[in-house]
């Protein structure tokens, strides 16, 4: 099963006050595992960044200013995750940003029913606990060293293996169940018969006279025995 697993970020919290997508980083998942194909733009928001988000990713309105528009980049996104399932942690978020970028390029919204939020599974999974990105790397032992500030890319690197264990772990993909790309068992090809080996006389297992001899011998030697003697007597 193929899944996208992506990060934004933005000049704000909301597009209806104005904010915009100003970078989106996003990788392919096949069964679980990463496949190393990505996506990673850095968008010109057209408009200045407020001093709390630059806190929060450090992206300039220097270093944006000769970064492409988001609707230059869309369709290349969209090429990138096709029909597949779409990770991301507060999806709600990142899903409002992305389909308001979409729409404003003239690209349809992406579906909701695609969204695979790792927030909602993790608040089920461990109800009370923290759910932020960096609690859970740090509940599954996710290496977060690099993550000094938010990156798109990065993040969704480190929500990939946090996605991975919030579902069951590298084990998921050993399931002993069936499987729907499984021919069933009409359609399945018949197990071949193994070539007929010629038979052999069977080898003699009894135990020698001199064995039973010294076996007989070592019997003897022992002291309060569990067994009496004669029970190894023929």
């Amino acid at each position: 099963m193929r899944e996208i697993v992506f990060d934004t970020e933005t000049t704000g919290l909301s597009p209806a006050d104005g904010h915009r997508l100003v970078e989106i980083g996003a990788l392919e998942l096949v069964n679980r595992v990463e496949t190393g194909r990505s996506f990673h733009i850095y968008c010109n928001p057209e408009r200045e960044m407020p001093s709390d988000a630059f806190a929060v990713h450090g992206l300039s309105d220097a270093f944006l200013a000769n970064k492409p528009l988001f609707s230059a980049e869309a369709q290349n996104f969209l090429d990138f995750i096709e029909d597949s399932p779409l990770v991301a942690h507060n999806a709600q978020f990142d899903f409002g940003f992305l389909n308001a970028e979409l729409e404003r390029a003239g690209h349809a919204a992406v579906a909701m029913d695609r969204m695979i939020d790792t927030l909602a599974i993790a608040r089920t999974k461990h109800p009370g606990a923290k759910h932020s990105l960096d609690a859970l790397c740090t509940r599954y032992g996710v290496d977060r060293s690099q993550r000094v500030l938010h990156g798109a890319l990065l993040d969704a690197q480190l929500l990939s293996q946090v996605y991975v264990e919030l579902t069951g772990g590298r084990q998921i993909g050993l399931t002993l169940g069936a499987r729907e790309d499984v021919q069933s068992e009409a359609q399945a090809t018949p197990l071949q018969r193994a070539p007929r080996r010629p038979m052999r006389e069977p080898r003699p297992h009894a135990a020698s006279d001199e064995e039973r001899a010294r076996h007989a011998a070592f019997i003897a030697r022992l002291t309060d025995p569990l067994w009496p003697a004669d029970r190894f007597a023929d």
